[in-house]
């Protein structure tokens, strides 16, 4: 074979590398949110909003890790997509080199606001988060030798944040317990919480990071919790939580077009988990999913009372159901939705651009 020829073999295996996720395309991923995204972080501290027992974990590798689901989260799909080998740690168990790699900082029930999710216990709201990053960022500083070296080294590396949902679920609509529905209109509420996470959202591009993608929150009107709650079928989505989440989208929407205008060198981008569930479940059938208004696992109407029992036998078609439990995707759904995020499967998906793109800058 002529030395053209061996060129053009290892381009088209390099090429095949990047396109199957097989080479590593950054070299750190940073990971903040809630129990969407949580895989562990709120094992070790005294919190309801826990899952390391079964049947959370039943399909993962090793079983329960506090992941809330039976399987994969988002991110550990957006992550395999990236080219890493493993998954990404928690903050709770990750120091040193590790820390190299990326870290997840997530929490169930963590909100943009510190109150939001207090009566669960526990949880590191995404202020804690970003206190987590800061001291995460001092350590790579030591390790790389120099404030510039990990700077550079930072602005490589993909951060997803996705944040606002228990703002809503566990604060906004639970009036029994937090005042804010009184105190705002939809609108407002949004407005004041979109201010908020701006400016956390500045202070993580304070410390380092450049390739940010936005996850947006998605249908919580839908969720089997909802439904048993508030529909009166027990099948209908609940469009007064639906529309104060779109009203929270577009503004987050709207702030990657800020912040990419305002700070130097930023590329955020928006995720539309929101749009993405909507297709999802306006076509089940043509993902393999049968069953999209309960949990595969809970208590209650739809499933959709609280989250899965320790021990408890969840369904044996988990494949085919879009809800875990009361409030978070399947492992299946899960896997559609990172593929999406990390590959827009239409224009929507993502703004401007999606994370294999933003990856690549």
């Amino acid at each position: 074979m002529g030395s053209e020829a061996k060129r053009l073999v290892l381009c088209l295996v390099l090429v095949w590398l990047v396109v199957s996720g097989g080479a590593q395309q950054v070299p750190c991923y940073f990971i903040f949110g809630d129990s969407l995204v949580d895989n562990g972080n709120n094992n070790g501290i005294a919190s309801l909003a826990r899952a390391n027992y079964l049947p959370y974990g039943i399909d993962f590798p090793g079983g329960p890790t506090g992941r809330f689901s039976n399987g994969l989260t988002t991110v550990d799909v957006i992550a395999q997509q990236l080219g890493f080998r493993n998954y990404i740690p928690p903050y709770a168990n990750a120091r040193g080199r590790t820390l190299l790699g990326g870290v997840n900082f997530a929490s169930a029930a963590a909100g943009i606001r510190d109150e939001t999710g207090q009566q669960l216990g526990a949880r590191i709201s995404f202020n804690g988060q970003l206190r987590n990053y800061q001291n995460a960022v001092s350590q790579i500083v030591n390790i790389l030798g120099s404030e510039n070296a990990a700077a550079d080294y930072l602005s490589k590396c993909i951060y997803t944040v996705g944040m606002g949902s228990n703002d809503y679920l566990n604060n906004y609509f639970m009036p029994l317990v937090y005042s804010s529905s009184r105190q705002y209109t939809p609108e407002q509420f949004a407005d004041v919480l979109v201010q908020q996470y701006s400016q956390q959202l500045r202070t993580l591009y304070n410390y380092g990071a450049r390739k940010v993608a936005l996850i947006g929150v998605g249908q919580i009107g839908c969720s089997p919790n909802s439904i048993a709650q508030f529909s009166p079928n027990g099948t209908q989505c609940v469009e007064r939580i639906n529309s104060a989440n779109r009203m929270f989208n577009d503004r987050v929407r709207a702030l990657v077009d800020n912040f990419n205008n305002n700070l130097p060198g930023a590329s955020f981008i928006y995720i539309n988990a929101y749009g993405i569930a909507s297709d999802i479940l306006r076509s089940p059938s043509s993902y393999g999913l049968t069953v999209t208004n309960r949990g595969c696992c809970g208590v209650g109407r739809n499933n959709g009372q609280i989250t899965c029992l320790p021990l408890q036998t969840p369904c044996s078609n988990r494949d085919q159901y879009f809800f875990w439990d009361a409030f978070h995707p399947s492992s299946a759904a899960n896997i559609i939705i990172g593929r999406r995020s990390y590959n827009a499967q239409s224009s929507a998906d993502a703004y401007p651009i999606d994370i294999r793109r933003l990856a690549q800058l």
